[in-house]
C-alpha cells in the first residue's frame, strides 16, 4: 500500500508538474505583441530595393502576414490589422506578376483573410480572376525541376503552403467548387512527386531525390517540410467536412508529424537538415516554428493525441520563445534557400516570423 501511494503521489506530482509548464495566455500574449511590434517597426527597411523577394506581395512577406492575422484576431487591436489592410491597398490586391508561380499567390492569403473580416469584394475580385486564368490555362507537365517551366505547377514541396491554402480558402469563401477540384488535382501530383512514403517526409524537389546528406541520409530539408505542414494545417481547416480527399490530407498530416516529433533534439528545436543535424547543429527557428505549431494546431483540432505530442510541443514553444531577443527579434532563422545550410545567430527573416506567430497563436489556445 505505501509503495502503491508513492507511485500515485510521484505519478501525480509529474502531471501536476507538466500541466504547470503550460505556458500562460498572457505570456504568450505578450510574446506575440513583442515579436509582431519588433517586425512591424523593421518592416518598411525589408521591403526596400528591387529584389523580388522582398516586395511587398512576395511569398516571403506573404507568410509574415498569415502570421500577423492570427496575431491580429487574437489582439483585437486595429493597430494590426491596418498595417495588413495597408500592404493591401499599397498592392491594390494585386497578386505577383508571374501568374503560375505559386510563390506570387501567396499573398493573396492575406487578402482573402482581410475580406473575411471587412467584407468588401474588391480585397479578393484580382485573385479570384488569376485563379480563374489559372484553371482555364492549367499547365499539365511533369514536375522534373530541372525542366523548362516546371514551376508552372506546384514542382517543390514550398508551394504546398504558398499556393493551395488559397485555392481552399477561396472555395470555402465563394463556394466555387472549382478551385478545390483544381488544388486537390495538382496536390496529389505533387504528393507523388515529392513524397517519400517510407521517410514520411517530403525532399524539397526533384533535385534532392539522388543527392545525399553528409552522413549518407536523403536531404530533407527543414523548413521545407514546415512548409507542408503549415499549409496542410490551412487546407485542413477550410476543407468542408464531408470533401472525399480529407482523410487523404489528414492522413498525410498525422504521419508526418509523428516522423517529424521522432526528429526533435533534446532542446526542442529542429534544424536545417532533419536527417543530419551534426552537419548543421544550430538551432532553425523557421522549421521548429512551423512543426509546433503543427502540433498544437493537430492537438487543438483533436487530430493528434495530447498523451504523445503535447509534450514535444511545449519544448518547441519553449525553444522559440528563447530564440527572441530582448526586443522581440526572432533569431536563427535561415536565409532564403532550398536546402538545408548553416546559420548564424542573428539572422531572421519576416517568414520565421510569421511562422513564430502562427505556433504562439495555437499555444495561446491550448487547454
Amino acid at each position: 500500500m505505501k509503495r502503491l501511494n508513492l507511485l500515485l503521489t510521484i505519478s501525480f506530482a509529474c502531471i501536476l508538474g507538466f500541466a504547470q509548464s503550460l505556458p500562460t495566455k498572457d505570456k504568450v500574449f505578450k510574446t506575440m505583441k513583442k515579436v509582431a511590434d519588433w517586425q512591424i517597426e523593421h518592416f518598411d527597411d525589408y521591403v526596400k530595393g528591387s529584389h523580388k523577394d522582398r516586395k511587398r506581395w512576395a511569398w516571403t512577406n506573404g507568410a509574415m502576414y498569415v502570421g500577423m492575422l492570427e496575431w491580429a484576431k487574437i489582439s483585437n487591436n486595429d493597430v494590426y490589422y491596418n498595417f495588413l489592410k495597408q500592404v493591401g491597398e499599397q498592392e491594390n490586391y494585386m497578386p505577383g506578376p508571374d501568374v503560375f508561380h505559386a510563390d506570387d499567390i501567396c499573398v493573396s492569403q492575406l487578402y482573402l483573410g482581410l475580406f473575411e473580416k471587412y467584407r468588401d469584394s474588391a480585397m479578393i475580385k484580382p485573385t479570384l480572376k488569376q485563379m480563374d486564368y489559372i484553371i482555364t490555362n492549367r499547365s499539365f507537365g511533369n514536375l522534373d525541376f530541372q525542366r523548362k517551366g516546371n514551376q508552372k505547377r506546384w514542382s517543390w514541396c514550398d508551394a504546398l503552403f504558398m499556393a493551395p491554402p488559397v485555392y481552399a480558402k477561396a472555395t470555402r469563401i465563394t463556394g466555387n467548387p472549382e478551385y478545390l477540384k483544381f488544388m486537390d488535382e495538382e496536390i496529389k501530383v505533387t504528393y507523388d512527386t515529392l513524397y517519400d512514403k517510407t521517410a514520411k517526409l517530403f525532399f524539397r524537389d526533384t533535385r534532392y531525390k539522388t543527392q545525399k546528406e553528409a552522413n549518407g541520409e536523403n536531404i530533407y530539408w527543414g523548413r521545407g517540410n514546415g512548409w507542408v505542414i503549415a499549409g496542410l494545417c490551412s487546407i485542413i481547416d477550410n476543407l468542408p467536412e464531408n470533401h472525399p480527399s480529407k482523410s487523404f490530407y489528414v492522413q498525410t498530416f498525422t504521419e508526418m508529424m509523428a516522423r517529424i516529433a521522432s526528429l526533435q533534439d533534446k532542446n526542442g528545436y529542429w534544424h536545417s537538415s532533419l536527417l543530419d543535424p551534426k552537419s548543421y547543429p544550430m538551432p532553425e527557428t523557421s522549421s521548429t516554428a512551423f512543426f509546433t505549431y503543427g502540433m498544437a494546431w493537430g492537438m487543438n483540432r483533436g487530430l493528434l493525441p495530447v498523451e504523445k505530442f503535447k509534450k514535444p510541443t511545449l519544448k518547441g514553444w519553449k525553444a522559440l520563445t528563447k530564440s527572441v531577443n530582448k526586443n522581440g527579434k526572432v533569431c536563427w532563422v535561415q536565409p532564403i534557400g532550398a536546402d538545408p545550410k548553416s546559420i548564424k545567430k542573428e539572422m531572421t527573416e519576416v517568414y520565421g516570423v510569421g511562422a513564430f506567430l502562427l505556433a504562439a497563436s495555437e499555444i495561446y489556445k491550448l487547454k
